[in-house]
């Protein structure tokens, strides 16, 4: 056996993958996850959620949202929520407000919550009836906003600015956007704040129901990248309603370059969906555990402590009462050294059996074991004598 290589640590084993894009993870569980799952979850148990979020080396969390409690009966605890959490410091938590009413009743939490637009920016649904439906607002409606949004940005003097469109690759109601009809709209806010002598730097794209592609989302931010050079912080808000969520991320970060920084909004176990969509919790977002894996995996220092983000996806668990969907807290990050399975591990087929990475042996106790004598092997007693040396990462082989 030759050229047996092993890492001692978590993440990128055969070294980063070099030409990434600077990655920003906005944490989404309390707020686009919590608005689809029932609305009796006691703020108590809310509150446990989010200080263990706040826990994990997670740097930006949305908390909620400031919305109609009529309508999302699930946000009608917002208030004592903020007012209750515990702050950590280097986190900046965040929260979504949709209207004047909504932004009146956030500036009271100033102290505990940033402004989640660092930068004005302009936006347009491109389905006019998932914005009616969604906000109550027409799509001409918004359009109309823009030019207000550029007359207080320019009255407080700034520089920079966004431009963005949500439902940007489908819609349930009116089928695919193509890229032409999403590059008109991004093209007419534009041309706005260029007139205004604001220079635009960065971009939003939502996907709320679930439409990304790879080869949409990769055909997409080349477009804007070479018809405006300047943009170079891209915010995408992927929903997974079918399974396409974490593949257009990775597609995103391997087609924008070291000079970009990529925003990638994700949520606790994958939960979220909007009740006004179609599809309901099945609408789903990228996993926060499993896009942290990935991006470790990649080389992409994140900061994250990935087993405080696993226990943190076994609470939300338990908080919302079922199943999440998640696939690294379900089984595991990759073991390495010092974290490897036993040799002789009994038959593991359960999903709980399959926990024995967190919870150790207990979990198995009744599993089948057919092994007659102990299972050993040269290559893992190598391994294990060297990480009892104390040999750092980097290559190992057999002698």
């Amino acid at each position: 056996m030759t050229n047996v290589r092993s890492e001692f640590k978590t993440g990128a084993p055969w070294g980063p993958v070099s030409g990434l894009p600077r990655v920003e993870i906005v944490e989404e569980g309390m707020r686009e996850g919590m608005q689809i799952e029932r609305a009796d979850i006691a703020v108590d148990q809310k509150l446990r959620l989010l200080d263990a979020l706040s826990r994990t080396g997670l740097r930006t969390i949305v908390v909620g949202s400031f919305v109609s409690p009529a309508w999302t009966p699930q946000m009608a605890d917002i208030d004592e929520l903020v007012a209750r959490f515990t702050p950590v410091a280097g986190v900046t938590y965040t929260a979504l407000a949709l209207n004047e009413r909504g932004r009146e009743r956030m500036a009271h939490y100033a102290a505990r919550l940033s402004d989640p637009d660092e930068v004005p920016r302009t936006l347009v649904h491109l389905c006019d009836v998932f914005v009616r439906r969604n906000t109550n607002r027409s799509q001409q409606a918004e359009i109309e906003e823009w030019p207000k949004v550029i007359a207080r940005a320019l009255e407080r003097g700034d520089r920079h600015a966004g431009i963005g469109i949500n439902a940007a690759w489908g819609s349930n109601w009116l089928g695919p956007f193509d890229e032409a009809t999403r590059m008109a709209m991004l093209a007419r806010q534009h041309e706005l704040w260029t007139a205004a002598g604001v220079e635009v730097d960065r971009v939003w794209i939502g996907d709320p129901m679930g439409w990304n592609l790879p080869h949409h989302v990769e055909s997409q931010l080349r477009a804007i990248r070479d018809r405006w050079p300047a943009i170079t912080r891209f915010h995408l808000h992927l929903h997974d309603a079918r399974g396409m969520a974490l593949l257009s991320a990775y597609v995103a970060l391997r087609t924008l370059g070291p000079e970009c920084t990529l925003v990638l909004d994700s949520s606790i176990g994958g939960m979220g969906g909007c009740p006004y969509g179609g599809h309901g919790r099945m609408t789903r977002m990228i996993a926060t555990e499993d896009l942290v894996d990935l991006l470790e995996e990649l080389g992409v220092d994140t900061g994250v402590d990935l087993d405080r983000l696993i226990e943190a996806a076994a609470l939300a668990e338990e908080v919302v009462g079922h199943s999440l969907w998640g696939h690294v807290a379900k089984a595991g990050p990759r073991p390495r050294p010092g974290r490897l399975f036993p040799m002789d591990l009994p038959f593991i087929e359960t999903e709980t059996e399959a926990q024995h990475f967190r919870l150790g042996p207990p979990v198995y106790t009744d599993a089948r074991a057919p092994w007659k004598s102990a299972i050993t092997s040269p290559v893992r007693e190598a391994i294990d004598a060297a990480l009892e040396r104390g040999s750092g990462p980097g290559e190992w082989r057999e002698p």
